[in-house]
């Protein structure tokens, strides 16, 4: 397996943002591994953060808009598409406005600011999707389809066809990764002309001009739509060169529209969260069925890891016995549930129960047909949960651990006496003041029995 990786040092870029046209800095920065993409607002207070992924997608019509909280980020894509085709795991992309910086319309300028901080290879190794099966998305308002399939590398093809004489049927590959910083990376943006009207008639692309997009020509200039053009853009002519682009740019490729196309696709890909190892082929893609595709990947990947049951030798040593455990949570018989600690890391933890018929809720629960009750069972991973975040203080004995909030409870499958439960729990974000949000497990005769999504935090003992 391939390690993870991540930036040298942290780096910037200043610009303007397309849409919104306000002026931003933007920095990448290193980060830990298991960290993913994260966007983060230095402009606001707190600093939220928004992580790159297909749930927190708000918008995509003239590009992916991510938001959470009320806080947005516009035009993710192209820095995304950057930091996938750079082979980069973790980065912090912080902002000082809601949008990146446009530049050119294309990833180029990113690339290069990954390259002038350098790349470095991480400890943990990396967590990729092995596609096994075809895997299939389409839109049915557009008939746009996204599929992949199996392959033993990432490979990615665009076809665009917007039933245009100006650009015609387009087709671009990348058949390796490596090829990203030389063949797609440089590739524009693009607008028709007509789009371009829309959008400068209602207020929109404040940021704007001539050098960060490609405009094709799809109708005859009317003298208003000159004069409109001249307005906003401070030129005093316009001309259509023969192969129908308006007189701002050159293309670099014939297909430089699909290879933009396929940029964003990578872009948007990204936000499955997970690197994939398989072939897409995307057939008039956009945002909105790019958005959805990775929304469904992501979904399938969940539950395939949730029904992944994790093996574990159980006559090995445990890092944690009962003794231990108790001189980390204030918790004690009867409601101490968790019997030993197997793995404990900055991001996840793994705990084991015994669930024996002695156990005090068994006398009233269905005493006739004993089975463990289910809010045990969270209150178990809770605990389990507890052991993660107490690791981080140095004195856990002056703690107790509260439940905050508790999401997404599904019950799989009976727990009765005679089963061994292991639960797993992996940090959903980084602990913070205190505050432990984690995705929680519960298994037993190699079955998934119960998962949560679970908010805890640490309080200190107020006698202490």
């Amino acid at each position: 397996m391939a390690k993870q990786k991540t930036l040298k040092k942290s780096v910037s870029i200043e610009g303007t943002g397309l849409h919104t046209g306000k002026k931003v800095k933007l920095t990448l920065h290193p980060e830990a591994e298991n960290y993913g993409f994260r966007f983060v607002r230095s402009d606001l207070e707190g600093q939220p953060e928004i992580e790159a992924s297909a749930n927190f997608v708000s918008k995509t019509q003239r590009g992916t808009v991510l938001e959470k909280n009320g806080v947005q980020i516009h035009t993710t894509e192209h820095v995304l598409a950057a930091l996938v085709g750079m082979d980069i795991d973790n980065c912090k992309i912080e902002l000082d406005a809601e949008e990146p910086p446009i530049k050119d319309g294309s990833s180029k300028f990113f690339v290069e600011m990954i390259e002038e901080a350098g790349i470095v290879e991480q400890e943990k190794e990396r967590d990729e999707y092995i596609v096994k099966n075809i895997i299939t998305y389409v839109d049915p308002e557009t008939e746009s389809e996204i599929l992949i399939m199996p392959s033993d590398k990432f490979e990615v093809t665009s076809m665009v066809d917007f039933g245009t004489k100006v650009l015609g049927t387009q087709n671009a590959y990348l058949k390796d990764l490596k090829d990203f910083k030389k063949e797609i990376a440089p590739a524009r943006t693009f607008s028709f002309l007509h789009e371009l009207e829309f959008l400068l008639k209602s207020g929109l692309i404040k940021g704007g001009d001539l050098s960060n997009a490609i405009i094709f020509v799809d109708k005859d200039i009317s003298n208003e739509t000159k004069e409109l053009l001249k307005e906003y853009f401070k030129k005093d002519d316009f001309k259509v060169k023969p192969n129908g682009i308006l007189n701002n740019l050159n293309l670099q490729w014939p297909n430089e529209a699909a290879r933009h196309k396929l940029l964003d696709v990578i872009g948007d890909l990204a936000l499955i969260g997970t690197k994939i190892r398989g072939k897409v082929i995307a057939n008039k893609p956009g945002h909105k069925v790019n958005t959805q595709f990775a929304k469904k990947l992501r979904k399938i990947i969940k539950n395939e890891k949730r029904n992944k049951v994790p093996q574990y030798d159980l006559n090995k040593p445990p890092l944690m016995d009962i003794e231990k455990i108790m001189t980390l949570l204030p918790h004690r018989p009867p409601f101490l549930l968790i019997d030993r600690i197997l793995e404990l890391s900055d991001t996840h933890v793994v705990g084991m129960k015994n669930v024996t018929m002695n156990e005090s809720f068994f006398v009233g629960h269905f005493p006739g047909a004993p089975v463990m009750p289910g809010v045990i069972q969270v209150e178990a991973m809770a605990q389990t949960g507890g052991i993660l975040v107490l690791s981080t203080v140095p004195d856990p004995e002056n703690y107790l651990t509260y439940f905050m909030k508790m999401d997404n409870v599904k019950f799989k499958r009976k727990v009765i006496p005679g089963d061994t439960l292991i639960f797993k729990a992996d940090l959903i974000s980084p602990i913070r003041r205190g505050i432990c949000h984690m995705q929680a497990y519960a298994y037993a005769n190699n079955q998934l029995v119960a998962e949560a999504e679970l908010m805890a935090q640490i309080v200190r003992k107020e006698n202490t």
